[in-house]
């Protein structure tokens, strides 16, 4: 379909039927979106489409404490993945949530001027880091953990298919930098932002998760990242072994920076493509380019197929991310501190 989107043909959403049709229902009414260019972008692969969806509503619409707060974290985690699509995109959303001082900021990447906000934002950036010290103590009690952790994984994880898969800008031009054209495209968004929506809704739309990892223990964002995580995986299956252990190996040695521009751990493109994606999609998806889908997007490869090979290794860095979480920390924040 024309669009946002590259490398691949997303169907059409109103062809949508069964899970997919519902995912694009439940974004309508709690999201104020029918069909966000995130989960089109992910349309090709219908079983990566209502995790990606449920781990996104179940932490940042549905998750404890403040949508600002949330929004806040996401937008930390867009700004230090370089992913100007997200960064504007929780810009609107602060707009619609009549946060309008920190939509400026954080479309103008400005430290916000209340330090509480600061903090969350500041937060959300050093998720980006692999066992960050600036990740405790968090600027949030004990019962937001799971919410505030969901969400930035959940764009850890969406950040990358954005930038790997469409076109780099919510907002055309530089208008994304004027409050007016922010605020004109939150228009009619304000309600459903601002509404509280209840947890849970998503999972009936998933297939048998688990209960997920301890941080979210209790709540509806642990499933919904069991999910994910199960769906993101199976695009091992498109490598070979060797492949495979070449994309773990190198995102396991990630320290969270951007690589340089002479990235000589990258796999060649002719000899390792698959690899070589998988690996841009975990570290740099926004440096993935024509060359480097035409070398491995050949019969019998598919826009399914590649869109599991892009989520799998998105889900690399959103693992490695995770799992280096300082968990005993996280859980024992005080919510009467904060």
């Amino acid at each position: 379909m024309p669009g946002p989107y590259r490398y691949t043909s997303p169907p059409a959403p109103k062809s949508a039927t069964g899970t997919t049709a519902a995912v694009y229902a439940q974004s309508t009414t709690d999201f104020g979106i029918a069909h966000p260019v995130p989960l089109v972008a992910l349309s090709s692969a219908p079983e990566l489409l209502a995790p990606t969806w449920a781990l996104m509503r179940e932490s940042l619409i549905a998750g404890g404490g403040s949508r600002t707060d949330r929004e806040l974290v996401a937008s930390g985690v867009s700004l230090a993945n370089r992913c100007p699509f997200c960064v504007q995109a929780h810009a609107v959303l602060l707009h619609a949530n009549g946060d309008h001082e920190l939509g400026t900021a954080v479309v103008r990447d400005e430290r916000p001027r209340d330090e509480r906000a600061a903090r969350l934002l500041d937060w959300g950036r050093a998720t980006r880091v692999p066992g960050s010290p600036l990740l405790t103590p968090p600027p949030f009690g004990r019962a937001d953990l799971a919410s505030s952790v969901g969400t930035a994984l959940s764009f850890h994880f969406i950040n990358r298919i954005v930038s790997a898969l469409t076109k780099d800008r919510l907002l055309p031009g530089g208008g994304a930098q004027f409050q007016a054209v922010r605020s004109l495209a939150s228009r009619g968004m304000s309600e459903v932002v601002r509404a509280e929506h209840a947890p849970g809704a998503s999972l009936p739309l998933l297939d048998a998760p688990g209960a997920g990892p301890a941080w979210a223990a209790g709540t509806t964002v642990g499933p919904a990242y069991d999910a994910l995580r199960s769906a993101a995986t199976m695009g091992a299956g498109l490598l070979d072994d060797a492949d495979v252990a070449l994309v773990q190996e190198t995102v396991a040695r990630w320290d969270g920076t951007h690589p340089p521009a002479g990235w000589s751990g990258l796999p060649d493109r002719e000899d390792r493509p698959g690899a070589r994606l998988a690996i841009l999609a975990a570290l740099a998806p926004y440096r993935i380019t024509d060359q480097d889908v035409a070398a491995w997007k050949v019969p019998p490869f598919t826009d399914h197929c590649l869109v599991h090979l892009i989520a799998y290794g998105a889900f690399a860095a959103v693992d490695r991310i995770e799992s280096a979480l300082p968990v005993e920390a996280l859980l024992s924040a005080d919510d009467a501190a904060v």
